[in-house]
């Protein structure tokens, strides 16, 4: 094998390795599940027509990754592992990806540097063990970015096209605003399209080669096609089929996102969108603009899509699109465009590649230490938010912790209310922690109803439920995450504990509360 091919395989696989270690590291978070991941857990826990009923009321959007993980606990049986096992392995995909980019557009060391920076990001890291599809529509992004590259190079051919298009349309089921990617890629379109232009005219300097060419000081190697032009398509002819594949995979998806807009009381919950909470934004793309600077300096790939021209948009479209959208909806959450990360962490590996091109120049065998210098600084100075992501409390919450508390607590013969009702998640999560007690609120179960929570009988029933039990086990929230009770039901639950019941024990553990009631001896 070549030492060409090598490095090629190479810089991927060393990022996938990279990123998978640290999806490994500490996946169980100590063996805690908080709520979102709860209603993972328990949609893949039912049969797919409870599921397919489940989506005609709530959560459609997440329909597929249900399915998906529905299979997963079929074959593998539920647990923490099998619940995050996916979005590891997709986000090491994701990094795979942005190290191939990486390396095909602004050289091997650009490359290894991109794929390693994606696994240290903080939000990365912390939906890298996360049982909610968002790694996946990263690991689908990277691999339409790597498909439009290619077709931009001039090596692609129809297959590439489908490929691309069906990407693009399983990223949109999984979550229909990464949709936002098709204006990023058709920005990338026309900046690479001008760019050709541009090397026609003989308007851009500089030739083919750069980091990983013959005699280059520091080099790796070379990646596919070193010292050889790109020869894209025409711009026009690229332009239509990239329509026509944008154009399907919405096509597809389209469906998804006008059904579940009949769903959007889901997200009622999302603040406005506020100026503070673009401070975070902002600063990703004044890193994502100044790596985009230093790329343009790179002689490595003159006369074909840069890195600046791929990253810059993948970074900034999707987070100005989320922002326009919050103005209209409040949907402003870091995980819907959470593959944007992969733009900026291609423009932090092409500014990597500039940095060690710079050293070689004048330290030949320094240049080579340049990026592991870097990884060793910056995986020091994230040691502490690597550790908290890991860590239950990084969560708002933990439903097995609640589990084990009321299965410690409980006796044969009692009674256990959820308030709000939201938080049966506990007991769908571990029904065996729950076996001998009587839900006695509920009505219908979340499995028949088609919800998320069950439905609950009306105030006056729940009522006279409370006064046949001596004992009774709550499960809420803790008083710093718990909110004012909203229905009818909820203020019923909490006068009867409060005027008849009377506190045995109250156990508070990571954003979940248990607290043992019994009844109070009647006056004499």
């Amino acid at each position: 094998m070549s030492t060409a091919r090598t490095v090629r395989l190479l810089v991927p696989s060393a990022a996938a390795l990279w990123t998978s270690a640290l999806g490994l590291w500490g996946l169980s978070r100590q063996n805690s599940v908080w709520r979102d991941e709860a209603a993972t857990w328990q949609v893949a826990r039912r049969s797919t027509a409870e599921i397919a009923q489940l989506l005609g009321n709530v959560d459609v959007v997440h329909g597929l990754y249900y399915l998906l993980m529905h299979g997963l606990f079929e074959l593998f049986g539920p647990g923490t592992t099998v619940l995050r096992l996916p979005s590891v392995a997709a986000m090491a995909v994701a990094a795979a990806c942005v190290a191939a980019l990486g390396h095909r557009l602004a050289g091997p060391w650009a490359g290894l540097g991109g794929g390693v920076a994606l696994g240290l990001l903080p939000a990365v890291q912390f939906y890298l063990q996360e049982g909610r599809p968002y790694a996946l529509v990263a690991a689908g992004a990277g691999v339409s970015t790597l498909l439009l590259v290619t077709l931009l190079e001039g090596r692609g051919r129809t297959v590439h096209w489908i490929a691309y298009g069906g990407t693009v349309a399983l990223c949109g089921l999984l979550n229909w605003l990464s949709l936002m990617i098709l204006p990023a890629h058709l920005l990338t379109l026309l900046l690479s399209g001008r760019r050709v232009r541009r090397v026609r005219t003989g308007r851009d300097v500089g030739g083919p080669g750069g980091l990983g060419g013959p005699g280059e000081p520091g080099g790796l190697g070379r990646p596919g096609r070193p010292g050889e032009p790109c020869v894209p398509g025409r711009p026009g002819g690229l332009g239509k089929r990239w329509a026509v594949a944008a154009g399907a995979a919405v096509v597809c998806v389209l469906p998804l996102v006008l059904f579940s807009r009949s769903q959007s009381a889901q997200v009622s919950w999302i603040p406005p969108l506020t100026w503070h909470m673009l401070i975070g934004p902002a600063v990703l793309l004044a890193v994502g603009g100044a790596g985009a600077v230093l790329d343009r300096r790179s002689p490595y790939r003159p006369d074909g899509p840069s890195a600046a021209a791929v990253g810059l948009p993948l970074l900034v479209v999707p987070q100005l699109g989320l922002a326009g959208l919050s103005l209209v909806q409040p949907l402003f959450l870091d995980r819907y465009v959470l593959f944007s990360l992969l733009g900026l962490a291609l423009l932090i590996g092409a500014a990597i590649g500039a940095g060690v091109r710079t050293v070689s120049r004048r330290l030949p065998r320094a240049g080579r230490w340049l990026l592991p210098a870097i990884v060793a600084v910056a995986s020091v100075a994230l040691l502490p938010q690597a550790l908290a992501k890991r860590s239950p409390e990084s969560r708002v919450d933990d439903v097995l912790s609640a589990a084990d508390a009321v299965r410690r607590l409980k006796r044969p013969g009692d009674a256990v209310l959820f308030f709000p009702s939201a938080r049966r998640d506990t007991r769908l999560v571990s029904p065996d922690a729950f076996s001998g007690l009587e839900d006695i609120a509920l009505a219908r179960t979340p499995e028949r109803s088609g919800t998320l929570k069950g439905v609950e009988d009306g105030p006056a029933r729940i009522r006279t439920a409370m006064l046949t039990h001596r004992r009774i086990l709550l499960v809420t929230d803790t008083p710093a995450v718990s909110r004012p009770p909203a229905t009818e039901r909820d203020r019923m639950k909490r006068s009867v504990l409060r005027n008849h019941f009377r506190i045995v024990t109250d156990t508070q553990t990571r954003g979940r509360r248990v607290t043992l009631y019994e009844r109070r001896a009647a006056p004499r």
